[in-house]
């Protein structure tokens, strides 16, 4: 955005004022008698927040950012900070007192917010959101996936739902003649080419095409290339069934076997911790992650070789057997959930969510995430510049007010001019959100799941690395899936339908 924003300091710095056009003398002096001379507050409720802080020093009431979005929302903001390391043992305390804030950050469906949800301590608030401007336009699926069996407790913090991606060496692909795949032929071709045709040029046989860790993501995002769902799946009955029970996630599995036995994977994947190192290190070309570590990447190819400006390229719209499809994330880091404590009644809830609302325009937006335009921001040259960003005590004036901003419909604020791949990568995060394949179970919460989820997890997670690396055959993948189900898997999916089943009334 290159225009001024100068017209967010006219809208936050206009005084309220009485004159005869408007209403009588008498009537402006009996309102500064009430309020004892400050006309401005007369007219502000006053809202308290609980929410996460990650600057020092902490952002305290005399932040000129904060009173500019005071004014804007013409709301007193009290705002309980709260050390980020801390806050989920600071949470499960306030929850279990009677000393709830008007909004309270839930970091996600906790086991201790799921029950105080039952409990009736929070609004549930999706029949109000159509009401609301910005609010009105949430993401259904991240609407979905942040709220509790169907019901929305909390305002979703929104975050990129198309944000995961595969960052692949650029170099080497004009090294060995090819370009970024577009399928999944091409990109085994890819795999190939990094694994046979030396695209570091050292002379020697010592590259790879996947680098993976053991966490799993890469096999999670190519299997819905292949047309298997996003962990639960619903058959032609309507059921919910687990992804590994389809047939099109059997397919994907065989396809990484083969990789594997060809050599196109890093043959240690299963003991990393992290792998994005080895494809900065050369040890393989493509690595399976989220959009914005492309950039990141790229960065550290530079400060080893600073000459190797344009090494990586980003992408993940794979064409598979049935289409294009792509894996969400969840969308969201939290919730803004409005207790019952001090909210009482529903016109009270209906000024906090023109609160928040209003939080979510264009110009809130900016105040809550960018600050003020002159102050901790300007525009140079019609760019957007931020001042002295070094400067500690200056940035702690508004950067954590972004802890209560939840980009709905989208986010708004301002951003300094990115590179050709960090655009690339924006651009693609956006279009992947038109791809994105639901959990339709998401929002379910299973007791059974709470009390033998890593359990079942762990059963199909190491029988899909032992496959993956020919320690099992399909016989043996099948065998582990009847151990899941003995496990406590019938139940759980039991318990999951019959959820889906009363979310759906």
């Amino acid at each position: 955005m290159k225009k001024s924003r100068k017209t967010i300091r006219q809208k936050v710095a206009v005084p309220i004022v009485c004159t005869a056009l408007l209403t009588t003398m008498a009537a402006c002096n009996t309102s500064v008698a009430k309020n004892e001379g400050n006309s401005s507050q007369a007219s502000k409720q006053a809202i308290t927040i609980m929410t996460t802080s990650y600057t020092t020093p902490t952002l305290n009431d005399s932040s000129p950012a904060l009173k500019a979005l005071e004014e804007y929302t013409d709301t007193d903001i009290d705002i309980k900070w709260v050390p980020s390391t801390s806050y989920e043992e600071k949470f499960n305390v306030t929850l279990a007192s009677t000393n709830l804030p008007d909004i309270i950050l839930a970091p996600g469906k906790t086991p201790s917010f799921v029950k105080a949800v039952k409990d009736g301590a929070f609004w549930e608030l999706g029949p109000y959101l159509k009401d609301y401007k910005n609010l009105s336009q949430a993401n259904p699926i991240i609407l979905e996936n942040s709220s509790i069996n169907g019901k929305t407790y909390g305002i979703y913090r929104g975050r990129p739902l198309g944000r995961f991606a595969v960052s692949i060496r650029k170099d080497w692909l004009e090294a060995v003649g090819m370009e970024t795949p577009k399928t999944i032929d091409e990109l085994r071709a890819v795999l190939k080419a990094f694994k046979n045709e030396d695209p570091d040029g050292n002379g020697k046989n010592d590259t790879t095409g996947i680098v993976s860790d053991k966490a799993g993501v890469a096999w999670d995002m190519m299997q819905i290339w292949f047309g298997a769902p996003n962990k639960w799946g619903v058959d032609a009955n309507g059921e919910l069934v687990p992804d590994f029970k389809t047939k099109e996630y059997m397919e994907a599995l065989k396809f990484f076997r083969e990789l594997y036995s060809e050599g196109l994977i890093d043959e240690d994947f299963a003991v990393v911790d992290e792998a994005s190192p080895e494809i900065v290190n050369g040890v393989g070309g493509v690595y399976f992650g989220v959009a914005d570590e492309g950039h990141r990447i790229a960065e550290k190819i530079v400060a080893i070789d600073p000459k190797n400006t344009d090494s990586i390229d980003v992408f993940s719209q794979i064409e598979g057997p049935e289409g294009i499809h792509t894996l969400p994330t969840s969308g969201y880091s939290g919730m803004l959930a409005i207790s019952k404590t001090n909210v009482k009644t529903e016109k009270e809830l209906k000024k906090v969510l023109t609160f928040l609302d209003k939080l979510n325009d264009e110009d809130g937006q900016i105040l809550g995430y960018n600050g003020i335009e002159g102050k901790h921001y300007e525009f140079v040259d019609g760019k957007f510049t931020i001042i002295d960003p070094t400067n500690a005590g200056l940035t702690s004036e508004y950067q954590d007010l972004n802890q209560f901003q939840m980009f709905i419909p989208e986010e708004r604020s301002l951003k300094v001019e990115p590179t050709p791949l960090r655009k690339k990568e924006n651009d693609l995060m956006k279009a992947n959100e038109e791809l994105v394949v639901s959990n339709p179970a998401e929002s379910l919460i299973s007791g059974v799941y709470a009390q033998k989820g890593p359990q079942l997890d762990n059963i199909i997670k190491d029988a899909r690395i032992k496959y993956i690396v020919g320690q099992i055959d399909e016989k043996g993948f099948q065998d582990a899936v009847e151990l899941w189900h003995k496990s406590g898997g019938d139940d759980y999916i039991a318990e999951i339908n019959k959820l889906y089943k009363a979310a759906k009334k």
